[in-house]
């Protein structure tokens, strides 16, 4: 009912660039202020889209008790003896069928330009038109993204939720409406194709992990196709293990409906996975495919903590392997100088909302550092280096010698991209993985502050070996040497995380909140007004950002609320950079 929020721009945004069908669904009708046409103008202009309501509200804030059905033009109100439960068809009220029809024409106009023969009917006799005609039509326009319909409701007081999931059966697609997902066979690397079908070989993705105190881990999965049988096994294409699935539950919000099977186009919840992970590919040992992976976000903030007593130790490694487990941004290390266990994840709420889990789920006291941001490293410039390993100890020793050229990525490429250039024979193949993974291993520890390196290009050009004391070891060794004395060279800089902020404060207080913003080096991207306050978007740098809420509520005295999250990483000024190395090496000799 706040009309699009940051965060209802952010989902849009993801689910343009899947191609998502879609119908808006605006909540809490019976609080003060809702507006069920505002939000859909809102829909229409700060989303660009073609919000097209579906159905008029009857009652406005605590007077809500139903809505008109546009499409069979009739009121539908909602029993409050029951809270929603049953709900009753009335005449529509008399004072609103003037209006009711306006909006009613204006919905066949709309759902009519993507149909010719509605089209002919809507010009030459619109009474002809029938509710069928006009649900087919409008869910061929949703499955185009040519049309977002919208209904309303009050989804606590159970009004609406019935009508709008009926909507959800009539206009976006089944499963079964595509022609399959499209894997990759691990054995040939070719693309196969499995169609929604429980005839097909078994097909499915983890997209969820949870615990629950009954029955332990719980598995989420989507299932493609084929069908699976509650005690089968099937194969996890990570691990490379088979597993039996002991239980599948159909879950209803938090409640568990246990189910003998579960087929193609299903959601389910499974128990029985010893190792699984989100984003796992399941799937028929026999028959193996493996499914587009999810991207997750690397961490950009870390947090060191400890238990409080020694009680707790066991607790907390127990609860964090959980956690993990839970989220995939979630990430926990340990650091090698202090000994000391580092949170990572995607923000300060974030932390905080782990930090409490710990308290209140699983009973775990903890002490807490101060949040730490997760720099990067990156190289500029290029150099050629040659490093010899020797090493001579009674009896066989150690010997590599390689040569290299380290330079920036090649445009769109990411990690470590290693070429192998060798010619003649000068290192034997089998050595050359080798080298690979030293290089690798290596870029975890960047040479200005420690900080992993975001990137980089090696291009092994030369080398030698002795036949006697080379060996994999020896050229792993080598490429951690080259990479350490090599790397300086390549003038490295030092990256930080830059956050995109979207900060909704009242007229007034704009020029504090935008002096706040250019103290903590950040770049105003613009501004614009929504529900008589004024909309703030900048991106700034995560270092400047702690405390940011308490400050921001100082300054409009509790009034502005913010939203952050990450948006890229960038070279940080000379003199951050000066200060976080400065910093490393302080802690180093410490």
């Amino acid at each position: 009912v706040d009309g699009v929020e940051p965060q209802s721009e952010t989902n849009w945004r993801l689910a343009n660039n899947y191609n998502v069908a879609r119908i808006g669904f605006v909540n809490k009708m019976d609080r003060s202020g809702a507006d069920f046409l505002k939000v859909v103008k809102q829909v229409k202009t700060m989303l660009g889209s073609n919000a097209v309501p579906l159905q008029l509200p009857i009652g406005a804030e605590e007077g809500f008790k139903g809505v008109i059905d546009l499409i069979n033009f009739r009121g539908i109100v909602w029993n409050e003896h029951d809270k929603g439960m049953t709900f009753t068809e009335v005449p529509i009220p008399a004072d609103m069928v003037e209006e009711a029809t306006e909006w009613r024409e204006k919905l066949l106009e709309s759902v009519a330009e993507y149909d010719e023969s509605l089209m002919e009917k809507f010009f030459d006799a619109p009474e002809t038109i029938t509710e069928r005609e006009v649900l087919d039509a409008l869910r061929q326009a949703v499955l185009d993204a040519k049309i977002v319909p919208m209904v309303c409701g009050s989804s606590f007081k159970n009004k609406g939720v019935q009508t709008m999931l009926d909507y959800v059966m009539e206009l976006l697609p089944s499963p079964m409406d595509v022609e399959g997902i499209i894997g990759t066979n691990p054995e040939t690397g070719e693309e196969v194709l499995r169609k929604p079908d429980v005839k097909e070989p078994f097909s499915a993705l983890a997209f969820k992990i949870a615990t629950d105190p009954f029955v332990g881990r719980l598995c989420f999965i989507r299932v493609y196709s084929g069908n699976l049988d509650a005690g089968s096994y099937v194969h996890n294409m990570r691990s490379d293990n088979k597993e039996r699935i002991s239980r599948i539950f159909q879950m209803h919000a938090n409640k568990q409906n246990p189910i003998p099977n579960v087929g193609a186009g299903d959601i389910a919840a499974v128990v029985g996975f010893k190792d699984i992970k989100t984003g796992d590919t399941l799937c028929d040992e026999k028959f193996p495919i493996i499914l587009e992976s999810m991207n997750f976000p690397e961490p950009v903030i870390g947090l060191a903590i400890e238990p409080k007593t020694q009680a707790d130790v066991d607790k907390l490694g127990m609860a964090l392997g959980k956690l993990t487990e839970e989220d995939p941004t979630f990430r926990v290390n340990t650091d090698e100088e202090t000994g000391q266990t580092v949170i990572s994840g995607m923000g300060e709420l974030h932390l905080d909302i782990i930090m409490d889990r710990l308290k209140r789920e699983f009973k775990v006291e903890v002490n807490q550092g101060a949040p730490q941001v997760s720099y990067k490293e990156a190289i500029t410039g290029t150099t050629q280096h040659r490093e010899t390993y020797k090493k001579q100890t009674g009896g066989r020793g150690k010997f590599a010698d390689i040569q290299i050229i380290i330079s920036p990525n090649d445009e769109g490429k990411t990690g470590l991209q290693f070429v192998n250039e060798i010619s003649g024979g000068s290192i034997p193949r089998e050595f050359i993985p080798s080298v690979e993974k030293g290089f690798a291993a290596a870029m975890a520890n960047g040479v200005l502050a420690g900080y992993p390196l975001q990137d980089m290009k090696v291009r092994l050009i030369d080398g030698s070996f002795h036949a006697v004391d080379s060996d994999a070891l020896s050229f792993e060794i080598c490429a951690r040497s080259a990479y350490r004395e090599a790397l300086p060279k390549c003038k490295p800089v030092l990256l930080e995380p830059i956050m995109k902020i979207e900060i909704l404060t009242p007229e007034e207080n704009m020029g504090d909140v935008i002096g706040d913003m250019n103290r903590r080096r950040g770049q105003l991207l613009g501004m614009d007004s929504r529900a008589g306050a004024q909309v703030v978007k900048a991106t700034v740098p995560l270092s400047e950002m702690f405390g940011y809420v308490t400050q921001l509520r100082t300054i409009t005295s509790g009034r502005a609320t913010s939203t952050m999250e990450f948006d890229h990483y960038e070279p940080a000024p000379r003199n951050v950079q000066e200060e976080v190395v400065a910093k490393s090496k302080g802690k180093a000799h410490a």
